[in-house]
């Protein structure tokens, strides 16, 4: 993998303002005053830190494959939704998003706390270079712009881990908010509340700025649109969220994926006609069984682990439409009989939303952002100000474009149904294994039901339970959308290192 010498900067750069190491690299790599105000200088910059989501970036004095911020990104969500089921015990901290075991100084969510600072603090870096440049043009707007645009996503995904849903309580405590370099390195969270009108605030100067496209790996407008619409379906600002998703929709610049096109969109993001923002990796990126997003979804027998499967629940949840092509994602393991195999008890469903760019079983660009999300966005705020009819359009929309013609609900919804209900079966369905379910079912005060065989219950075997009910004293069976495990705990090198942080309850 090339990089420039800034990028090589930005690496040693501190986390002048982020959650506090104890140990971090030397404070004097990288500044505003040192920093080129070039164009090719500042773009070298941003694109070190477009990189930082996708690097094994040394944490605590090492190097270890399995820390990359995409990879905590989906497992600390996923996993601990009820779409992926646990195959069998690890060592890996991946583990404790199944078990809700979490602790303070489990690597994957220390790791994650001091990468998404280190980006926030270097595109905080490369802003205040760039705004000192008089009179900036169109080009150099999109560079500060795309800044604001990575500020606000790596907040809210901070948020979103390890702060209560904002419908739960918008005092609660948030995160701690970074917005300049010259932020005290110890200061106190600021409210879920604060969070969030900060998260906006950067998502629309981002929008407001970005006039110039640079390709669906980097922040554009309408990146920063779909991220409005996603914080403010989160916030239940309903007309706002169908107004920025209307923006992305109506922009002209993407389509929805047919049902001829779908199954190969994951394994060709960038050339997606849906894909608005995704990481762009390379076969240099390709980390194999060593650390890839895929290594624990899928294995040819070769190139991963394949230990976390499809859940029965949600193979039930779409069990009555053989013909959707969203099951071109979930593939049976089956042996040369064509049985399907188990692996400790468990059907093996393979997940491959990861898998088979360039044909690598290893490799793909994650999507981060897609067109299907801003067409439910708006289906979920739309069914929830009461308009059933057009959100069963916008979920129409969808599944006419996944092989379902003969099953639209054709703006009537089924007895003993609601609207929202098909809305939120719709975005599971669409959205799984992209990092949304954990997240759609507690925002939304709802209970996880993860009743199913599955090493996310400690201590338990297939044998020792009757699955036709919740034993006693294995809550995380069905998880309460008011549970304090739904959130991790702040990091503890964060809590040691500034009394001014207090810890998740």
């Amino acid at each position: 993998m090339q990089k420039s010498l800034i990028y090589i900067l930005l690496l040693a750069l501190p986390l002048l303002a982020a959650g506090c190491l104890k140990e971090v690299a030397p404070s004097d790599a990288l500044t505003t005053a040192n920093l080129t105000t070039t164009r090719q200088g500042l773009k070298n910059a941003l694109n070190g830190a477009y990189a930082l989501f996708k690097d094994h970036v040394e944490f605590n004095g090492t190097t270890d494959n399995n820390n990359m911020y995409l990879r905590q990104y989906f497992q600390l969500s996923d996993f601990a939704s009820d779409d992926i089921v646990c195959g069998q015990t690890t060592t890996d901290p991946l583990y404790y998003s199944f078990s809700l075991n979490h602790t303070a100084t489990q690597t994957n969510t220390r790791y994650f706390w001091y990468i998404s600072y280190k980006i926030i603090n270097n595109v905080n870096t490369i802003i205040e270079a760039a705004e000192q440049v008089p009179d900036p043009d169109a080009e150099l707007q999109q560079l500060i712009g795309e800044c604001y645009f990575l500020r606000a996503f790596c907040h809210f995904n901070l948020l979103r881990f390890f702060a209560r849903p904002y419908t739960q309580d918008p005092a609660a405590n948030g995160i701690i908010l970074r917005r300049s370099t010259t932020d005290a390195a110890q200061e106190a969270r600021a409210t879920v509340e604060e969070g969030y009108a900060a998260v906006i605030a950067d998502a629309e100067q981002g929008a407001a700025l970005m006039n110039q496209p640079r390709g669906v790996q980097f922040a554009s407008r309408e990146a920063a649109w779909a991220l409005l619409s996603r914080a403010f379906l989160y916030r239940q600002q309903h007309d706002s969220t169908i107004y920025y998703a209307d923006q992305v929709i109506n922009s002209g610049r993407f389509m929805l994926e047919t049902a001829a096109t779908y199954p190969s969109l994951f394994a060709n993001a960038l050339a997606g006609t849906e894909t608005i923002f995704c990481t762009a990796f390379t076969a240099a990126d390709d980390y194999g069984k060593a650390g890839s997003i895929a290594s624990m979804l899928y294995s040819d027998g070769n190139s991963g682990w394949g230990e976390e499967f499809a859940s029965p629940s949600l193979r039930d949840t779409m069990s009555a439409h053989p013909e959707d092509v969203r099951w071109s994602y979930i593939v049976p393991l089956k042996d040369g009989s064509g049985q399907l195999q188990k692996k400790n008890g468990i059907e093996t469903w393979y997940i491959t939303k990861f898998s088979f760019q360039d044909g690598s079983p290893t490799l793909s660009s994650p999507i981060l952002f897609r067109l299907a999300e801003m067409y439910l966005n708006k289906a979920e705020a739309l069914a929830k100000a009461g308009s059933d009819a057009a959100a069963l359009d916008a979920v129409d929309m969808i599944r006419k474009n996944r092989g379902l013609e003969n099953a639209l609900y054709n703006r009537q919804v089924p007895a003993g149904k609601t609207a929202l209900d098909l809305v939120l079966k719709e975005r599971r369905i669409e959205l799984a294994f992209e990092g949304h379910r954990v997240f759609d079912v507690y925002r939304n005060k709802q209970n996880l039901n993860r009743t199913y065989w599955g090493y996310h219950l400690p201590g338990l075997k297939e044998s020792d339970i009757d699955l036709s009910k919740v034993p006693a004293g294995y809550a995380n069976m069905v998880i309460p959308w008011d549970s304090k495990r739904i959130i991790y705990y702040i990091p503890i090198d964060e809590v040691q290192t500034n009394p001014l942080c207090v810890q998740n309850p």
